[in-house]
């Protein structure tokens, strides 16, 4: 029979970490708790309901939380992620584990929007969700429709997959690009979700989205260079050459008296040629590179 370890990042979640733990611990061996320096009794309800928990000096992020986390579990052959706000239900674990015991998955990510059904995202989250979804998507080479899900199931073998890099929020997106580049197989179920004003997130969610576009679009940067360089570099050239010609044309029949416009659409185009070419040469470089690690 596998063995289950269940990692909870938690900050400053006395509230909800007691029913968490204790729901949680019916349908999983251990239960870990990452306590991400919290200043409330979070730690103390935490371990009185039965879960290990390891404290982190200070707050560093949801990232360090599961990285510490897993790098903390012993003898497990499945681990499961799940938020320590209540708004997953623990009684939905066997559902999210049941892909790898029946070895379909050697990762799971539970999604609150596989259904079709409403399930009481507020609309601005899930607008902001949907671009998160569909940046880390074109990143990874994948078609998952809840990136940002904190409830999910890994096969203990795929922890050298993941890197870690991320501390913050990011780190969701990070695991699947993670999993997606190393040919790990990733499914989704579809899980509930409960909102209300106890378990929203500390963080403010525009800023929270932001920050982790931001990320993701520097992820881009290094892994799809041709889509974040050359194209928009073939169409700042576009833009220079179409208005110098007509620049020029108006300066050759006297409706213009200076060649200052057709120079500043000639910038705008080297500029574009430049920008292009440094997509082409990082593309060339990353495919060497990746050549030469899989030999």
């Amino acid at each position: 029979m596998s063995q289950i370890t269940a990692i909870i990042p938690a900050y400053n979640e006395e509230l909800a970490i007691g029913s968490v733990v204790i729901g949680t611990l019916k349908y999983v061996d251990q239960v870990m708790v990452i306590d991400d320096g919290s200043t409330d009794q979070t730690a103390e309800i935490a371990e009185r309901a039965g879960a290990e928990v390891i404290k982190l000096p200070e707050n560093m992020g949801k990232g360090s939380a599961i990285k510490t986390g897993f790098l903390a579990v012993k003898d497990a052959d499945i681990i499961v992620t799940i938020d320590a706000d209540g708004q997953h239900s623990p009684q939905e674990i066997p559902k999210l584990i049941k892909p790898i015991t029946d070895g379909n998955a050697d990762m799971v990510n539970g999604s609150r929007y596989l259904g079709k059904k409403k399930n009481g995202t507020p609309s601005y989250r899930r607008f902001g969700q949907t671009v998160l979804d569909r940046a880390t998507n074109f990143n990874a080479g994948i078609k998952i429709t809840d990136s940002q899900s904190g409830f999910r199931a890994f096969a203990a073998y795929t922890l050298p997959v993941f890197h870690f890099k991320q501390k913050g929020f990011s780190i969701e997106s990070e695991m699947l690009m993670d999993a997606a580049a190393s040919g790990t197989r990733i499914m989704e179920v579809e899980i509930g979700v409960k909102y209300d004003q106890g378990n929203m997130h500390k963080k403010n969610p525009v800023s929270h989205g932001l920050g982790v576009l931001v990320k993701l679009l520097q992820d881009m940067e290094f892994k799809r260079p041709l889509y974040y360089f050359t194209f928009p570099g073939l169409i700042l050239i576009g833009i220079g050459l179409t208005l110098g010609l007509i620049f020029f044309g108006q300066y050759l029949d006297h409706h213009m008296t200076t060649l200052l416009p057709t120079i500043m659409a000639s910038l705008i185009g080297l500029a574009g040629i430049f920008i292009a070419f440094t997509g082409i040469i990082l593309h060339s470089m990353a495919r060497m590179i990746e050549r030469s690690m899989s030999k």
